[in-house]
């Protein structure tokens, strides 16, 4: 018996460090902190529970650096129509987004305006089409 609620308990925190490593918006991000970066993706990690966009850009004041930027999940970005290669390295992009509050480089993306000048929502809970502008 006792092995058994061991085995349980283990069994149990398992499964929660998947939720623990998940964070909710405002204990990582400032929302009176918007940020508009523009630049190159250097990078896109593809993958659960957000996606990242590593983007070596210039923010709203100009300052030059390489920025971290939090997206969606893959599959609600799927269900707004992204695909894998929807942005990809190489990419220039808008990201429209706010700030971490560490003062990090971190950004959570609300929009991102691709080269030809559609805009892509990242994600958040602002609506779910892209349009051309």
């Amino acid at each position: 018996m006792i092995f058994r609620s061991k085995s349980l308990a283990a069994i149990t925190f398992a499964a929660a460090l998947p939720l623990l490593a998940h964070h909710s918006f405002e204990a990582q991000f400032d929302s009176k902190k918007p940020v508009t970066i523009k630049g190159k993706v250097t990078k896109v990690d593809w993958m659960n529970p957000h996606i990242y966009l590593h983007v070596d850009g210039v923010d709203d004041k100009g300052v030059a650096a390489l920025w971290d930027c939090e997206g969606g999940n893959p599959n609600s970005l799927r269900r707004n129509g992204w695909l894998k290669t929807t942005i990809k390295a190489g990419d220039e992009i808008t990201i429209e987004g706010t700030r971490a509050k560490d003062g990090t480089n971190t950004c959570n993306a609300r929009s991102v305006k691709l080269a030809d000048g559609t805009r892509v929502l990242a994600g958040s809970s602002e609506g779910a089409t892209a349009k051309k502008e």
